[in-house]
């Protein structure tokens, strides 16, 4: 995705070259990894195999690792590799040359800001958060808004055009009821959130329970949809007041994003309904109508059998608009993994429609991820057994931090400690989640997540923070461009493994992207503070005669490292 030539695309041409030497039939893409081990190489092609099982009976090669041995003697060595050599059944093992490191980290340092100026100019839609209008978000909000965000970031530093959006729940029944309950209970309107989320339990509780509410309720939707002038203020102030107390935990949590709610499409979904009709995509089944596929033997109900209107119904309006109208390249949806065969219906349907591959083709992803739980392994929730509210979480995760300070003997002000507490608090909690496989249950632990050792953010920002003491000794800033510096050099081995892992940031961005998962910056960004921290360990820096070359690789670690928290999401603390 990069528009800079990374290590793993240099080699890939090299490789695709020799391929094409050997015999132009086989080249396909070209696939590069890195090793597992040292003793490997730093790259390897595995694709010999599969290129074996594609040739005819009349090659003249006995085994993959006779072909794997022919392509490596027509590769371009250059100055780029030490040494390539052919291993077990035809894994091409790539070993980087110490000069070529030095040369490209010297580039590096001199352009360290030359990547962030690139533009795709390509669309992409990201759904992420989606909280409820007249509820509070809790943790269960928690993992869609900081993984949407940290895909946002990522493909913003990739130069696309990145629309993110809130499709909040702000339409539909559920107000009918809030709506009735409080004209009939509430002595005066209230923008209080938690008073809201009380009112609609109740409401809830009253329209199961009682038919003669359930009926004014309806007429209250009805009155809703119709755009009652006294209905429709009614329900902007329920939103607004929701929109504030979003707003707030958007704001703690530095996230930036566009509301959007279900209402927005509401005047959509009767066409687009018909539309799907008239292609017989829709049918009516037992007075709903519904869509079928192959893939699932559920259908997707986008029209209720009393003719009310459903998330299906918004979900397919929503996707039309973003690709007929919008004409998105990309729409990524960021939900809970259960809901990963509802998407993939309203995608089915979509495609069937020529929605997604009509005028122009635009990709469509369902980024699902599991549950955050409690340490017995449960949904999270408070000692009463309510859901943890996000707002307090978020407070704890502060006040832990500051607490933490303060017992260490901290001598900076309150002012900066409860500064550092918030920044460190907030990107703990957010580093804690996107360092796990998004798709599975993680469990939440202030107690690890706040841990000075290990894969933590505190771990991430003490490094941060001993990098940046160390060019601050030096006279040096923080993101600053190193021409002036000396060229850095492999001396030792924790120099030339902190090298390549600087190089190799670019490759981390664009495996973030093709998986859709932040884990993978977040295993980066820990691997580059380790190999840092050993760096720092064995490699003296100053009253050295390596001391300008390795102040480079300090400079080049602290921007690298500065890119990798903005992608995550955290800000970073330059003294604790």
């Amino acid at each position: 995705m990069s528009d800079q030539p990374t290590l793993k695309h240099k080699i890939a041409h090299v490789v695709s070259a020799g391929i094409e030497k050997v015999n132009p039939e086989l080249l396909t893409d070209v696939s590069i990894a890195e090793t597992s081990k040292p003793l490997f190489g730093d790259y390897q092609y595995s694709g010999c195999m599969q290129l074996f099982a594609k040739l005819t009976d009349t090659h003249e090669f006995k085994s993959s690792r006779d072909l794997a041995v022919v392509i490596s003697n027509m590769l371009e060595r250059g100055d780029m590799f030490d040494k390539i050599e052919v291993a077990g059944p035809g894994f091409i093992n790539f070993h980087i040359s110490d000069t070529f490191i030095s040369e490209q980290a010297l580039k590096l340092a001199q352009n360290i800001d030359s990547s962030s100026k690139q533009t795709f100019g390509r669309h992409v839609i990201v759904d992420f958060s989606s909280p409820n209008i007249a509820k509070e978000m809790h943790v269960g909000h928690l993992r869609s808004t900081i993984i949407g965000d940290s895909l946002c970031r990522a493909l913003e530093y990739r130069g696309f055009n990145v629309s993110r959006l809130n499709h909040v729940g702000d339409w539909g029944t559920q107000f009918g009821m809030l709506i009735a309950y409080m004209r009939e209970n509430a002595s005066s309107f209230t923008e209080n959130i938690s008073d809201l989320q009380m009112f609609y339990k109740k409401a809830k509780v009253k329209f199961d329970t009682d038919d003669d509410f359930k009926r004014r309720a309806q007429i209250v939707v009805t009155q809703l949809q119709a755009y009652d002038e006294e209905t429709y203020n009614m329900w902007k102030q329920i939103c607004q007041a929701s929109r504030k107390e979003f707003e707030e935990v958007y704001e703690e949590l530095d996230i930036q994003i566009e509301e959007r709610g279900e209402s927005f499409y509401n005047k959509l979904i009767p066409e687009v309904l018909q539309h799907l009709v008239d292609k017989e995509i829709a049918v009516t089944d037992e007075g709903a109508l519904c869509i079928f596929s192959h893939d699932s033997e559920v259908p997707l109900i986008c029209r209720k059998s009393d003719g009310g209107f459903n998330y299906a119904s918004t979900d397919l309006a929503a996707l039309y608009y973003r690709t007929q109208i919008e004409q998105a390249d990309w729409i990524i949806y960021v939900t809970d993994v259960s809901q990963s065969q509802h998407f993939n219906a309203v995608f089915d349907a979509g495609r069937r429609a020529g929605w997604l591959d009509g005028r122009k083709v635009t990709v469509v992803d369902h980024v699902g991820f599991g549950l955050v739980t409690g340490e017995d392994g449960k949904r999270l929730r408070t000692r009463s057994g309510e859901t943890v509210k996000l707002k307090d979480l978020l407070a704890e995760a502060k006040k832990q931090c500051f607490d933490q300070f303060q017992a260490r003997g901290a001598d900076s002000s309150e002012e900066i400690l409860l500064e550092s507490a918030g920044k460190l608090g907030i990107g703990a909690v957010k580093y804690a989640d996107l360092r796990n496989n998004i798709a599975t249950n993680y469990m939440f632990s202030f107690e690890r997540m706040l841990d000075l050792k290990g894969n933590t953010a505190v771990y991430l920002q003490y490094t941060y923070a001993r990098v940046h003491s160390i060019l601050e000794r030096a006279g040096l800033q923080t993101g600053q461009c190193s021409s002036e510096l000396a060229s850095p050099i492999c001396s030792a081995l924790q120099e030339r493994a902190l090298l390549l892992q600087l190089l190799r940031f670019e490759d981390a961005v664009d495996t973030t992207l093709a998986e859709l998962m932040p884990s993978k910056m977040c295993e980066y960004t820990y691997t580059l503070c380790v190999l840092f921290n050993n760096f720092y360990s064995e490699c003296k820096v100053f009253g050295v005669q390596e001391e300008q070359a390795r102040l480079t690789m300090c400079v080049l670690t602290s921007n690298i490292l500065a890119k990798c928290f903005s992608i995550i999401g955290m800000q970073p603390i330059s003294r604790i």
